[in-house]
């Protein structure tokens, strides 16, 4: 999942090149401004970098919590990098939790210059949060089973 996710994110961000690329080449060469752009340009944004969250907390990317566990004894390390991991978790839970509710809540709403729903702008934050969780039961269980999870 986690390299399906660097993949989107991959995509993501050529489009985001093209669309850039061609706003501005409207902009001034044509000078006819592509409306649509801007905002699948921002839309993009979204895509990108929570697919990029994912991604680093899978590869231990993340602000790293544990920063002071090098120097805490074995016994301290290892109940520390348990709550580090439950509390990303959480997070992932109420980010996803959350972000479905506003999405839910502006469904009915549209982007004016794409014509889709405005909630397509929570459905990343949806699923990054939804991937957190994942990911980091992932680290939990490998973390019980005195292993580390691998980067890809």
């Amino acid at each position: 999942m986690s390299r399906s996710c660097m993949w989107l994110g991959v995509m993501g961000l050529v489009l985001l090149i093209a669309a850039v690329s061609w706003q501005v080449f409207g902009r001034y060469v044509l000078n006819n401004t592509p409306t649509w752009a801007e905002s699948l340009s921002l839309l993009l944004v979204l895509y990108v970098t929570m697919f990029g969250v994912a991604v680093g907390v899978r590869n231990s990317g993340h602000i790293g919590l544990e920063s002071f566990l090098v120097l805490a004894p074995d016994w301290l390390r290892t109940k520390m990098e348990y709550l580090i991991h439950a509390l990303v978790l959480l997070f992932g839970a109420c980010m996803a939790y959350s972000c479905a509710s506003l999405a839910e809540s502006v469904w009915e709403y549209r982007l004016p210059t794409l014509g889709i729903s405005e909630g397509w702008k929570y459905i990343p934050a949806v699923i990054a949060g939804s991937l957190i969780v994942l990911f980091s039961i992932e680290h939990i269980i490998a973390l019980a089973q005195g292993r580390e999870v691998e980067a890809n």
